[in-house]
C-alpha cells in the first residue's frame, strides 16, 4: 500500500477508534463501518442509515483472529475459510458471547467475512477490531462505487469518509449460514453458490443444504 494512503487508512482508523463513523471502500461497494465494539456509534450508524430496528449488521475482520474474537468459526466454515477468504463471501456464525446487540439483533448469530479488499482489512487491523461493513446508502438506496456516489443526507451523518478511489461494484458479497458442515444459501452475490459447493467439496441435498 502506498504511504499516502496508509497514512488515509490510518487517519479513519483513529476515528473509528474514538468511536465514529467512517466510510470505507470494500471489494465490491462502499461501506459504511464502526467498531463493532462500539456500542453508541452502531446505534448512530443504524439511525443514519434509516436502518429498521431489529436487522443485524454484518462485519469485515483483518484476519482470524479478529474474526474468532466475535464468532465462533467452526466445521464446514473453516474450509469456505480456508478456500475463499480474503473474499467477498460473508460467512453467518455463532456469536460469542457479549457480542453488541445491534450487531446480532438477538440471532445469536453474526455475519462477517474477511475481505478482498487490502483497504478495508487494513482499516480493522489499524483500528483493532472488527468493523461493520453495511453498504453505505441510506436503507433502500443503491450502494455507490465511489466517493461521488455518496448520498448527500448519508455523508452528512458519517464522522469521516476514507476515498480511496472507485470499487469494482457489481454484486454484493454472497451470504451463506453455517451449521456444523451444514450450508445454507442466504443471499446470492459475487461468490456463486456453486462455487461454494466446489470449495466445499460435498454434494447438495433437496432442501439446499449441504451434506
Amino acid at each position: 500500500m502506498e504511504p499516502e494512503l496508509a497514512s488515509r487508512v490510518e487517519q479513519a482508523a483513529a476515528v473509528l477508534r474514538a468511536g465514529g463513523i467512517v466510510v470505507y471502500p470494500t471489494e465490491t461497494f462502499y461501506g459504511l463501518g464502526a467498531l463493532a465494539s462500539a456500542g453508541e456509534a452502531l446505534e448512530r450508524l443504524a439511525r443514519a442509515k434509516l436502518r429498521p430496528e431489529g436487522k443485524p449488521l454484518p462485519l469485515v475482520a483483518a484476519d482470524r483472529a479478529q474474526v474468532a474474537a466475535v464468532a465462533r468459526l467452526e466445521g464446514a466454515a473453516v474450509r469456505l475459510a480456508d478456500r475463499l477468504w480474503p473474499g467477498p463471501l460473508t460467512i453467518v456464525l455463532p456469536a460469542r458471547p457479549g457480542v453488541h446487540p445491534a450487531i446480532h439483533a438477538g440471532t445469536g448469530t453474526v455475519a462477517l467475512r474477511i475481505p478482498g479488499s487490502e483497504v478495508a482489512r487494513a482499516l480493522a487491523a489499524a483500528a483493532g477490531g472488527a468493523l461493520v461493513s453495511t453498504s453505505a446508502n441510506l436503507s433502500g438506496g443503491p450502494p455507490p462505487d465511489r466517493v461521488a456516489a455518496l448520498d448527500r443526507t448519508l455523508r452528512g451523518r458519517v464522522d469521516h469518509v476514507l476515498d480511496a478511489g472507485p470499487t469494482p461494484g457489481g454484486l454484493p458479497s454472497t451470504i451463506v449460514a453455517v451449521e456444523g458442515d451444514a450450508v445454507r444459501l442466504v443471499r446470492a452475490g459475487a461468490v456463486a453458490f456453486e462455487a461454494v459447493l466446489d470449495a466445499l467439496s460435498r454434494r447438495l441435498a433437496p432442501d439446499g443444504a449441504v451434506i
